[in-house]
Order: C-alpha cells, then sequence, then structure tokens
C-alpha cells in the first residue's frame, strides 16, 4: 500500500526517484475503494494445488479481494472432481458479460505441442481477445504467457534440449530499474521454472509494444511486460510452493522419463533432502506490485467502465 503524505512534503521527491510510491493527500481524498474482482483462467491439471498456490500470493496484501475461477468448456479436466470444479468454477460463457480488474491466466502440460493444435485453443484466443476490453490488467504464467505473446503479438516458442527444471538467479535488466512493477526487488532474486519451451529475446525486441524487465543467464527472459500496462508476461512459476518442483521431478522419474535433479531446489543438490525456498519473498512482491500498481490504482471505481476508454 503507498505511503500517504501531505502534497509538499520534500521527502516526496526522494522517495519518488528512488522508486517508492507516495501518494499525496490530493489524490487520496480522490480515491474510492471497492473490493477488486480478480478472474483466474486455471490451466494448470491439479488445479486444486495450483488455487492454493495463487491465492496464498493474492492474499499477501492488505486489499481486498474477491476471487473467481474459470475453467474451459472445450476441455474437460482429469485430474480435478467435476463436483468440485462445478461448485467453484465458471466458464467464459458465464463471465464475459462481466468486468475484470484483473485477469491471471495460467501455465498448463501441453507446451510441446503446436498452440493450434492445444483442445481449447480458440477458446483461450477468445478469451484472450476479451481481455483487452474487459479487464484492466493481465497476468500470464509460464506456458500462458507463451500463448499470449504468440496470439497477441506472434512471438514463437522454441523447444529446449531438455526441460529447464530448478530455481535460478534472476536481475532486473539494465536500466529498468524505475519500472514500478519492480518496486522493491533486489538487484538479484530468485524464482522456479518448469518448462520445456522458450521465447527469444530477439523476437521480443523486434516488437515495439514489449520490453523485457528481468531475466536469468541460465533460464532466460523472465518478465515481460506490455509497454500500455495492461499486460505482462512472466515465464516461470514464481506461485509454485516448496514441494511442487519435488513432486513433478518424482512424478517424471516415476514414468521412466529420465527428469535431471531440478537445479538449485534440493540442499546439495540431493533429491533425498529438504528442498531450499529461497523465492517466496520475490513472488509475493510481484503478486503485490502488480495488484497495486496495475490493477488496485488504475482500476475504474465503477467496474463497468473498464474498457469504455479503449485500450
Amino acid at each position: 500500500m503507498p505511503i500517504k503524505v501531505r502534497d509538499n512534503l520534500p521527502a516526496i521527491e526522494v522517495l519518488n526517484n528512488e522508486n517508492i510510491f507516495v501518494m499525496t493527500e490530493g489524490k487520496a481524498l480522490r480515491q474510492d475503494i471497492r473490493p477488486l474482482e480478480i478472474l483466474v483462467l486455471n490451466l494448470m491439471p491439479t488445479k486444486i494445488t495450483t488455487e492454493t498456490q495463487l491465492l496464498r500470493v493474492l492474499g499477501n496484501t492488505p486489499l481486498q479481494i474477491n476471487v473467481q475461477f474459470m475453467k474451459t468448456a472445450t476441455y474437460t479436466p482429469k485430474n480435478t472432481p467435476s463436483i468440485h470444479l462445478q461448485e467453484f468454477y465458471s466458464t467464459f460463457k458465464e463471465v464475459k458479460d462481466n468486468k475484470f480488474d484483473g485477469l491471471i491466466i495460467t501455465g498448463a502440460p501441453v507446451e510441446t505441442r503446436e498452440f493450434e493444435d492445444v483442445d481449447y485453443w480458440d477458446e483461450l484466443c477468445e478469451i484472450m481477445d476479451w481481455s483487452k476490453q474487459n479487464v484492466t490488467s493481465t497476468l500470464h504464467i509460464c506456458w500462458g504467457a507463451q500463448a499470449a505473446l504468440y496470439h497477441h503479438y506472434g512471438i514463437k516458442k522454441y523447444d529446449l534440449d531438455r526441460k529447464l527444471s530448478g530455481v535460478f538467479k534472476h536481475r532486473v535488466c539494465e536500466n529498468k530499474r524505475h519500472k514500478i512493477l519492480l518496486r522493491g526487488f533486489d538487484d538479484e532474486f530468485y524464482a522456479p521454472h518448469s518448462r520445456n519451451t522458450e521465447f527469444r529475446r530477439e523476437d521480443i525486441e523486434k516488437n515495439p509494444n514489449l520490453e523485457i524487465l528481468a531475466e536469468s543467464d541460465e533460464a532466460g527472459i523472465y518478465i515481460i511486460s506490455a509497454k500500455s500496462g495492461k499486460q505482462f508476461f512472466v515465464s516461470g512459476h514464481p506461485e509454485y510452493d516448496s514441494q511442487t518442483l519435488s513432486d513433478e521431478y518424482f512424478r517424471d522419474l516415476k514414468k521412466g522419463l529420465n527428469p535431471d535433479i531440478p537445479k538449485n531446489y534440493f540442499k546439495n543438490d540431493d533429491p533425498s533432502s529438504v528442498p531450499v525456498v529461497r523465492w517466496r519473498s520475490h513472488a509475493n512482491l510481484l503478486y503485490s506490485n502488480w495488484l497495486n500498481y496495475f490493477v488496485y490504482q488504475l482500476t475504474e471505481y465503477d467496474i463497468s467502465r473498464i474498457g469504455s476508454i479503449g485500450e
């Protein structure tokens, strides 16, 4: 949440230069407050686990948030009880006439397929198009980020030689520290990745509407922003809990896939030991910054007006 101070306090300029958000009394008096409406398109197979992970990071803020979960209608999930889906999930048809302050599109275990071969691709494209006029800001995660970059900007994905799995050191890109999504970030921070494909710097840099905010020597590009602030693309899984990479590793091992041990994850890289969690503070900060600066601070108080002034 912002610091509220008198309009003419000398410290305001210093704090703004340090990328600390300060709200003047004048702006605070003009603010109206209501709960934020956040829609989550959950494409992960372990939906209940993903719900918990996302609610954990979304809940680490003083903002009041109403969260609604959405599933695809063109594909029936196989790993979540139907009674759970019926009780807690909506379809796009049921929500498309509403406006939302924020939308999260999760990853999905379909990245080795061509986008157009995914069962629910056409439906996902419709949802992504709808989001441009009916959502204040959208956060895309892992395959969700790849899908959105491809659909909105024509950015291709590329196969990796081996699955990228582990917790990797990242840095804020040069000259991007002033970006408000990155407020409070350390010079170096960690984030989990679990994917078989990637997007490439040269493709993103060709598009004047996109900018790279954070990256890793080992894991590549991490955070991409649309310059409008309406779309963010995260290549990793900052929302993962302590056991997720472990569960994935032993699942793949049981399937005979000969997976690599997740890097920088198990203590001493020993799968029989306890994972070392070193990304939780970054995950909480990333989500709270997105919610505060690109949803709460920018959304309309009258939610029906979202999209009425254009993109």
